[in-house]
């Protein structure tokens, strides 16, 4: 019995998860909220006991002691932490806000990065560390970094619905900005998964995968007639979500989460990642760096993509505390910094090149 084994079954559990707390937001039954929950705790308790186990498979190989044994070396396991720290940070807030309709919102992400592990192919084996990374520096750098990850993952969460339940005019700027967003991002997942089933076998790696055939099946595909309809499908889907968007709203006011709540959600997720991540991120990454490569800052892509990530967030509390911005505008700030996060995290590694190329699969 090894580590896959209990990532298996989180991995299952949060899937069921996910759709129990959408099944649970359409028809507000709470045996399916409960049942919900449940699956939850038992997929985060699985996730914890795999992840223990393979900090001891990674320790037992290496044999560079235990701070430096972190399996936090590849995208496979940062994508692995990051899902944890997501699920944990959910089920303190389903416990202290008594209220699971957050969680048709938040299990998919975490449903999408175990997805996008099996789409992409990505290497789950137990590597030994580069030179780069035998340093004390690694347990505090990346844990700190995604922590901060999950927080501005929830906070992208509560903003968008914040964004649901505040829009009444279909013609209006935030309403188009949620349903535009929500139906580009579900549009960009069925294409990878179309070229999952279409190029796998010729991808080897989730580098080749991406940079070869992201979107080959669809919209970047040989035959125009093909391309076509792949645009018009992802513009009729937007539009089928503008059209009744409406429906999405109701649902959730119909669970008593107030704007106010969401908005100070959004805000209390940032105030926590916000300085984690500068701290552990920015600071101690650089510290890092300089025992590694000799140089605090190499404007690598990473670095420069953490560095915009960390001015959208800063922007977004100065905003607040300043300039007094609440609700619409202060949502978008949120949703467009969970944008930049997600470009750090997997864009940077998996399009571009640099000294960090080794967190990519």
């Amino acid at each position: 019995m090894d580590s896959s084994l209990f990532f298996g079954i989180a991995s299952i559990a949060y899937i069921l998860a996910m759709v129990a707390y959408i099944v649970y937001l359409a028809f507000r039954k709470s045996t399916v909220g409960v049942i919900a929950t449940t699956i939850t705790t038992v997929g985060f308790v699985s996730h914890t006991i795999a992840f223990i186990m393979r900090w001891k498979e990674f320790y037992e190989i290496g044999r560079m002691g235990i701070l430096r044994a972190i399996p936090l070396t590849n995208l496979y396991e940062s994508l692995i932490f990051f899902v944890w720290c997501l699920i944990l940070g959910y089920l303190i807030i389903e416990w202290k806000y008594k209220n699971r309709s957050f969680g048709a919102f938040i299990t998919p992400i975490a449903g999408m990065a175990l997805a996008f592990i099996d789409i992409s192919g990505m290497d789950k084996n137990i590597h030994p560390l580069i030179p780069a990374l035998q340093s004390n520096w690694l347990l505090a750098h990346v844990t700190m970094s995604f922590t901060a990850y999950a927080t501005f993952a929830i906070s992208f969460a509560t903003a968008l619905m914040y964004l649901v339940v505040t829009s009444e005019n279909k013609k209006g700027a935030p309403y188009l900005f949620w349903t535009i967003t929500l139906g580009i991002f579900v549009s960009v997942l069925v294409a990878m998964g179309i070229d999952f089933f279409v190029f796998r076998v010729a991808a080897g790696s989730p580098e080749s995968f991406i940079k070869s055939y992201l979107f080959k099946a669809t919209f970047r595909n040989s035959s125009a007639a093909v391309s076509v309809v792949s645009y018009a499908a992802a513009v009729a889907f937007i539009y089928i979500v503008w059209k009744y968007g409406l429906v999405l709203r109701n649902v959730i006011t119909s669970f008593s989460i107030s704007p106010s709540l969401l908005d100070d959600l959004t805000y209390k997720c940032i105030a926590v990642g916000f300085p984690i991540f500068t701290l552990g991120g920015l600071v101690f990454g650089a510290i890092w760096a300089d025992q590694a490569w000799g140089r605090y800052w190499t404007w690598d892509p990473k670095e420069t993509w953490s560095l915009i990530t960390w001015f959208v967030y800063a922007f977004y509390l100065h905003a607040r505390f300043l300039r007094g911005w609440r609700g619409t505008k202060i949502s978008v700030l949120a949703v467009i910094g969970f944008v930049c996060t997600v470009f750090t995290y997997l864009g940077v590694n998996l399009l571009l090149s640099g000294l960090h190329s080794y967190g990519g699969g």
